[in-house]
């Protein structure tokens, strides 16, 4: 008891050094017990628990890796938004910035223009001050005065012309000048109305933009937060999918049994299917079984399910079903682990009652029909596997005990080298497809 207790506390020690997420972590203090008493007592029904409670993890940070992809893409999405409002922005920046410069080139061009007509103006005011002299000085004379000095009647007639031209320039000069300064001030007051308006629309366009550059910077974060998230989750995933695996492959260790000697059908007979004869009344002959699909390479020689399958899973079981049991109907076509879904038997599952002589498939993870199976894949294997029953829980096979929850299996190519093997596989990660 003292051995158990100190190997107890040497496991919790090592669980809680461990960094990442551990199932353990997440049991209950009954569940954590019977977990350790059963990794403790050998049981073959620790592993498979750990493997489920480890892929509930899988399937859990998955769903949460899902959901923060689906907001990542909408982050993208907006953010693409975002950037369109930015681009636009500047678009509109660029060209208010023309516009200002455009203006601006105007303004300084009516400066220009101010100060030529302003000399201009000078000019003119000078001429007319002299203009006003002469009238002022030619205007202190009397009719009569005027009269008097002149030559001659016409010259008086010519002074007063002239005088009156004078006034008359004067006045045309005068309404010039008025003219030019109207226009002037009216067209400086437009541009520099106009240019104060552009400068007001480009203020606001920094403003927007500076918001919209926000709102990006914001959504950018967010993304990178996302796809840590993402990254992390995909990161757990793979280290609990590995645990998960070599806890499957304690599993496969552990239910892998002989069920006595001489009942090889090419694995322990080595390259040859040459027995003794029945095995356990059963009907698996290792005579039977095809010499030239146990003395050819595996994948060479064709069988009943199909071209260059001899020594595969799938040629044994259906070699079986058909020539032994007599299934003479039976088809299914694909991977073992699609037969469950491809075969013209109907596929069961434990509760609806198995026989001797069943075939039981493990699904693989990717069915072909894109159905998902309502068993675990217990290996995760991608094409699956199908075995044939030949014991039920509780029996005695050839001497060995099938403990309850299991059911013994005779399969080929199990361990993926051609062999033929006999194993306890447990019954809640099987189909079954019962003989007719």
């Amino acid at each position: 008891m003292k051995m158990l207790i100190n190997k107890i506390k040497t496991m919790i020690q090592k669980v809680r050094r461990v960094r990442r997420l551990s199932v353990l972590r997440h049991l209950s203090n009954a569940q954590f017990l019977l977990a350790v008493a059963c990794l403790l007592t050998g049981s073959v029904v620790a592993p498979i628990a750990y493997a489920s409670s480890l892929q509930n993890q899988i399937n859990s940070l998955e769903n949460q890796s899902n959901q923060s992809q689906s907001s990542l893409n909408a982050l993208q999405l907006q953010a693409g938004n975002y950037q369109d409002a930015l681009n636009q922005i500047q678009a509109q920046i660029s060209a208010i910035q023309v516009a200002i410069q455009a203006s601006e080139a105007k303004q300084s061009s009516l400066q220009v223009q101010i100060q030529n007509d302003a000399q201009q103006i000078a000019y003119q005011k000078q001429v007319l001050g002299s203009y006003i002299k002469a009238i002022y000085v030619n205007g202190q004379m009397t009719t009569v005065e005027e009269l008097a000095t002149s030559q001659s009647l016409s010259d008086f007639v010519d002074a007063q012309t002239y005088r009156n031209a004078v006034q008359n320039q004067i006045q045309t000069t005068l309404a010039q000048i008025n003219a030019l300064q109207a226009q002037q001030l009216q067209e400086k007051t437009q541009v520099d109305q106009l240019l104060q308006t552009q400068k007001a629309q480009q203020s606001q366009l920094n403003s927007d933009q500076a918001q919209q550059a926000q709102l990006l910077a914001y959504n950018q974060s967010q993304q990178t937060q996302y796809n840590q998230q993402i990254a992390a989750d995909q990161s757990e995933i793979s280290a609990l999918k590995a645990e998960q695996a070599a806890a499957y492959a304690r599993v496969a260790s552990q239910v892998n049994v002989s069920a006595g000697s001489g009942k090889g059908l090419c694995a322990l007979s080595g390259s040859s299917s040459q027995g003794t004869g029945p095995v356990a009344g059963n009907g698996i002959a290792a005579g039977n079984y095809p010499d030239a699909w146990c003395n050819a390479p595996q994948d060479t020689v064709a069988t009943e399910v199909g071209s260059n399958t001899n020594r595969e899973c799938t040629s044994f079981a259906y070699w079986y079903f058909v020539n032994v049991e007599g299934n003479t109907t039976f088809s299914a076509s694909g991977n073992g682990g699609a037969w469950w879904e491809t075969s013209n038997y109907p596929a069961v599952t434990w509760q609806a009652g198995v026989k001797v002589g069943a075939l039981g498939v493990e699904p693989g993870t990717v069915p072909e029909n894109g159905l998902g199976a309502p068993v675990p894949s217990l290996h995760g294997s991608y094409y699956g596997h199908v075995m044939v029953v030949v014991a039920l829980p509780g029996s005695t096979y050839d001497g060995v005990s099938v403990p309850s929850g299991d059911v013994m299996v005779a399969s080929m190519n199990e361990d993926e080298a051609g062999h033929f093997m006999y194993n306890l596989w447990p019954v809640d990660y099987l189909m079954f497809i019962n003989p007719q």
